[in-house]
């Protein structure tokens, strides 16, 4: 699958109303594969759009986002380099640094744990150093001298292999009426909001609409798509059927069903989320509230402990950033390490 000029990718630019594609955008796409590259800079007709690549945002009197489309067939997937900050130069895992030692491990093992827990990190060690690879922050750290690097992920230019895991597999998900050859409007795509609602999506809160959505899962049932909503950046996973909040790490399932067809989520909806606040008692997670910001509710937890059981949730409360732990049912506030009890029950 492609674009209209034969590309695997795809950028265009929200104005406000609707995705405009970028002519040439062949240009960003080369620069966005090095690196050193930050953004850019490109003119278009109403004047120059600066582009960050780290954020994913665009600085433009007529342009209020960005996103980045891949388009492959179900089979295919884009060559991803991860690359770390050494002194003035970016290295890719797996070559020679600065120092002439190189590490263990590589782009293809970084990215397979990646794709396995996005919101996840991998420890490596390089001679009798030992390092952690946060994929949140996208950064390294030397877990002895406490250093850290800067770290990115980005596409290899025009580089794209076939999965031969998934020759045999048809390009279908495991969703209700998955169908690709469906028209969009006989399906809408929802994401599982605050206190366990499903929520279509729609404009103008949202970048993107059902019809949209379905639009570009025609075009490739297996790509992740990129979105506003409010002040924050999504991407949208099909393969996996969730979104991420890009800033937070906040996971939230999505489905998509045949118009008019009527579920409901027990699962989610009645599992309820507790921490042990400082007098003793168990709170409610909430986002909001009095006490100040919280990134997640309780129905963002369930949703990410439904996916993995073992792993962790980080999220932003107030002025702290907190990691939930679900093997053992703890809350660290990363500033403090300070450690609540937390726990899961069944209305």
């Amino acid at each position: 699958m492609a674009t209209a000029s034969g590309n695997h990718f795809e950028w265009q630019l929200f104005n406000g109303h609707e995705w405009v594609s970028i002519l040439n955008d062949f240009v960003i796409e080369a620069h966005y594969c090095q690196p050193g590259a930050s953004g850019i800079t490109i003119n278009l007709d109403m004047g120059p759009a600066c582009i960050d690549f780290d954020e994913m945002t665009v600085d433009s009197l007529d342009y209020f986002s960005i996103r980045r489309n891949t388009l492959l067939s179900y089979n295919q997937k884009e060559v991803m380099g991860w690359y770390y900050k050494d002194n003035h130069r970016w290295c890719e895992y797996g070559s020679q640094g600065s120092d002439g030692r190189s590490s263990l491990i590589k782009s293809d093992f970084i990215e397979q744990k990646y794709n396995s827990n996005p919101r996840g990190s991998v420890q490596f060690a390089v001679g009798s150093m030992s390092y952690k690879v946060d994929f949140t922050a996208m950064s390294q750290t030397n877990l002895s001298t406490h250093m850290s690097r800067k770290v990115r992920r980005r596409p290899k230019f025009n580089e794209v292999v076939t999965d031969s895991s998934n020759q045999n597999r048809s390009p279908t998900l495991a969703s209700p009426s998955a169908n690709p050859t469906n028209s969009s409007s006989q399906h809408i795509w929802e994401f599982m909001g605050d206190e366990g609602i499903w929520t279509e999506y729609q404009k103008p809160g949202c970048s993107l609409d059902s019809a949209e959505i379905e639009r570009l899962y025609q075009l490739n049932p297996q790509c992740q798509v990129s979105f506003t909503a409010r002040r924050f950046s999504y991407t949208l996973y099909f393969s996996g059927m969730y979104q991420l909040n890009n800033k937070y790490g906040t996971k939230r399932a999505v489905r998509r069903i045949a118009s008019g067809i009527q579920q409901t989520n027990s699962t989610l909806s009645q599992a309820h989320w507790q921490f042990m606040d400082m007098d003793g008692q168990w709170k409610d997670y909430m986002k909001g509230g009095s006490r100040g910001y919280c990134s997640v509710s309780s129905q963002d937890i369930e949703a990410q402990y439904q996916q993995d059981s073992t792993g962790t949730l980080r999220f932003r409360a107030g002025r702290f950033n907190y990691e939930l732990d679900f093997s053992d049912m703890t809350q660290i506030n990363l500033s403090t390490n300070t450690s609540r009890s937390v726990r899961r029950l069944h209305q």
